[in-house]
Formats: C-alpha cells, structure tokens, sequence
C-alpha cells in the first residue's frame, strides 16, 4: 500500500481494518513532507508531537473496541485560515503572526470528531487576497509539477501539499475561484459548495470579538485527489452548527451512482470576451466529445444573457462593502444602505439567470481559469495566454462567477497542456445540488484519467 498517495477513503478503511496503524498513516505524510516540503513550501506550520499523540490514542482507542469514526486515524492538514486550538491560525499576515485561537472552527472541530488526525497547516495568499500563495511570515509556495510555476492562491499551499502527498485532505476557502484555481493548477480535486453551506464561523481570524467581514460568496470546501475523497469530506463538514446564522437547513444528501447515459451535461469551451488558453478550451471540447459518445446528452451551452464582466466587477464591489462595513473606524464616507440593497437586487438577476439555466441541465462543463500555471509573478502584471498578455485580474472569472451566482462548482484534473502542467476543468450545478454534481463527477472521472501523480513525488 502507497500510504502517501492512498486516498482517505483507502486510509481510513485500512486503519479501520487494522491493516496499517494511525501511526504508520502518520509516519509516512510527514516523510514526504520532511523530503518535499522544503522544495515547495506548502506546509507552514507542524504540529508533529501533537499528531503523534493523537495518531496513538486513535490506535488505542480501535484495540479497545471503538466505533470508528469515517476519518478515524487519518492524517490530514488544513489551509491557514481555520481557527484551531493549539496552532497559530495567520492567514499570512503579520499581525496574526503569533494568533492562536481558544477553540476550534466549526470546520475543524467537525474533522477531528470523526476521527481526523490534525497534523498540520497550509499555506495561503497575504489574507486570502491573491491567486498566488505567497506572505511576509512564510514566503511563497511552489507548485509540484514545476517550481517555477505558481501553485495558485489563496489556497495554494492545500493544493499543493495535496498532489505531493503530504495530506490526504485539505479544506480550502473561495471567494474568487481560490478552491477551484489551485486545485487546477495542482492537478487535484476541489469542491466550492453552494453558499451557506459550510460554516464560516473561525474560518477568519476576528481576535478580539470582531465582527465577521465574510458573509456572502465565499464558501469552504475540500481538497482531495478523488472524487470520492470530496463527497466524504463534504458530507462531514457541510450544514447547520450552531455557530454561523447564515447556514440554511438544507439536508446534505449522500453521492448518487449516477449513469452518464441519463445525464444532460452542457458546455462551454470559453464565455464571451473571456479568454482562455487554446489548450484548456480544447480539453473542454474533447471532454464533451467524450460524453457524448457513451451516451449522455451533450451540447454546446447558450449562456445566460448576462454581462459576465459586470458580474464580476459587482462581485468585487459587494466584497469591497463587506471588508469596509467591517473595518473598526469605518472611512468618513461609508456605503450608504441604499447602495447595498442594490447590489444585492443586481446579485439576485443573476442567481435567478443561472438557476433558470440550470433547469434544463444537470451540469455545466468549463473551465476553470484562463491559463494553467503560470510563472511566479508581482501580483498585478500581465499574465501570458498562448503568448498573449491578459489582465491579471481577469485569471479567475470563470470560477469567480459561480462565487457571485453562488452555484456549486467543482474542479477536475483533465489531462496536460503542451508543456506538461495540469489542466482542470470545472463542472457547475444548480444550487443545493452538490451531492448529484459528485456523483456526475464520479461519473467522468474514468473518461479524464483522474489525478496523477506530480514527476518525482
């Protein structure tokens, strides 16, 4: 048994048969993170004799008879921004350099109580705000498949600690694409659920009390190199908890087996006057060819009508008003209610555009970004697509706009570009729908050739 690149399905069903040990599970992640992590920087903070100690209580606690939980005994690392008792919580920001939270997230506290093995944290973009990941307390992650290339942001450093090895499992944060992006660019699986679907609560910092600034479009999701890996994770950390209000009571559904010849799946090799890499496009055509020819009913999608741009440009005009409202001095000229409530009514057109999409099809196939992984850069300069210059900012529209519509969407590894970096591709669903836009995951993933192992690891 490969205990490194086992999924945590395998991980937990071999411990739970006492075919390997907690301990052993352990001893080999941090082995590949002792002979990797110094190359790419993922993990950024250790807690090696606590896992041991909890490694060992789990072994003991199975030769005593005990029910195991689903992730009883799995070692398992977690992205830099979730609240956990005992570990420094940064985001990658100097202020929070020497924070440690009293008690778990929500998040956190439901992973260990099904047996997860916290052993460390990833690293992440300078407070969530980049699509690289790259801080002032760690320094910059690199991706496995080629050091010179960005492993994607904001949750980087879980993208790629995952496709080396180090962790089974990762949850990430997404805002704008900052699940789906990584985990494309890493060639590994991430979910962005539905909004309010997983508890924010101590998913960012707030010492003292603050008010939470994060309320709508961003989601936590899993991290994982196989789809059932994600639906495990999902189903463990997705609903109400007591502690985020927002959260709706919509019960979280186990993966379906689906058959792909009773599926109507509709794609989009690039939207209109984004643009995209000839190969990413081209793997989205291939995919859809694919399909069709085992039966599922594919054709090529008619968009909303909907200025995506200014979806965009809206979304990041709500977040500006979140971050503002929160701030403890607000500025002398602070968003009036008025233009709040507007924004909001503009965000609803479009969440009722694409749920009236939706009800024609059972998923939407895309891509995830403009280009695969590009080379580290200054946050802000031009990023080449097929030897053009594009707006860095424009990188993560086609994942940012299911984080403005609020749709669930996820991201598969499909193959490699012409230079050998990982391609992902992203399915999308109608709200709520997470568990059947899984099992249509589960579905394709024969077709796409699953996650493969980065050159070396």
């Amino acid at each position: 048994m490969d205990i490194a690149f086992s999924s945590t399905t395998e991980l937990a069903a071999a411990i739970r048969n006492r075919k390997i040990s907690a301990v052993e599970a352990l001893d080999a992640h941090l082995a590949q993170i002792d002979s990797h992590n110094a190359a790419i920087n993922a993990v950024i903070s250790l807690d090696r004799e606590g896992a041991y100690e909890r490694a060992e209580k789990a072994d003991a606690a199975l030769a005593r008879g005990a029910t195991p939980g689903p992730l009883h005994g799995v070692p398992f690392a977690l992205k830099d921004t979730h609240e956990t008792a005992g570990m420094k919580t940064t985001v990658g920001f100097p202020s929070f350099a020497d924070y440690v939270a009293s008690h778990d997230s929500p998040v956190v506290a439901r992973l260990k109580a099904a047996g997860g093995v916290l052993m460390a944290k990833t690293n992440v973009a300078t407070m969530l705000s980049d699509w690289q990941s790259n801080n002032p307390l760690f320094g910059r992650t690199d991706n496995p498949w080629n050091l010179e290339r960005t492993a994607g942001g904001s949750s980087g450093g879980a993208a790629a600690a995952v496709a080396a090895g180090m962790t089974p499992l990762d949850v990430g944060t997404d805002m704008q694409d900052s699940i789906r992006l990584p985990a494309a660019f890493c060639g590994v699986y991430g979910l962005k659920p539905t909004e309010h679907r997983v508890s924010l609560a101590g998913a960012f910092p707030g010492p003292g009390g603050a008010a939470r600034s994060v309320r709508l479009m961003s989601c936590l999701g899993p991290l994982a190199r196989g789809v059932d890996d994600l639906s495990l994770i999902y189903q463990i950390i997705a609903g109400p908890d007591g502690r985020d209000t927002d959260l709706a009571p919509v019960p979280v559904e186990t993966m379906p087996k689906l058959d792909l010849k009773a599926l109507r799946i509709t794609f989009a090799p690039s939207f209109a006057g984004f643009p995209v890499a000839g190969d990413i496009g081209a793997a989205v055509e291939n995919l859809a060819k694919q399909l069709q020819s085992v039966g599922a009913i594919v054709e090529e999608a008619n968009l909303p009508r909907l200025d995506l741009h200014d979806d965009l440009a809206q979304g990041g005009a709500l977040i500006g008003m979140m971050m503002e409202a929160a701030q403890p001095e607000p500025p002398e000229q602070p968003t009036s209610v008025s233009c709040w409530f507007e924004a909001l009514a503009r965000r609803d057109k479009s969440i009722l555009a694409w749920e009236q999409f939706f009800e024609n099809w059972d998923a939407l196939l895309c891509p995830v970004a403009m280009t695969t992984a590009f080379g580290h850069c200054e946050p802000g300069a031009p990023i080449k697509v097929d030897g053009k210059d594009q707006s860095y900012w424009i990188l993560p529209a086609y994942g940012a706009v299911f984080n403005y519509s609020s749709h669930p969407a996820l991201s598969i590894p499909c193959g490699e570009d012409r230079d050998g970096l990982p391609i992902g591709l992203q399915l999308v669903g109608k709200r709520w729908s997470e568990a059947r836009l899984l099992g249509i995951a589960a579905a394709i993933e024969p077709l796409t050739g699953g996650f493969r192992r980065p050159p070396g690891y």
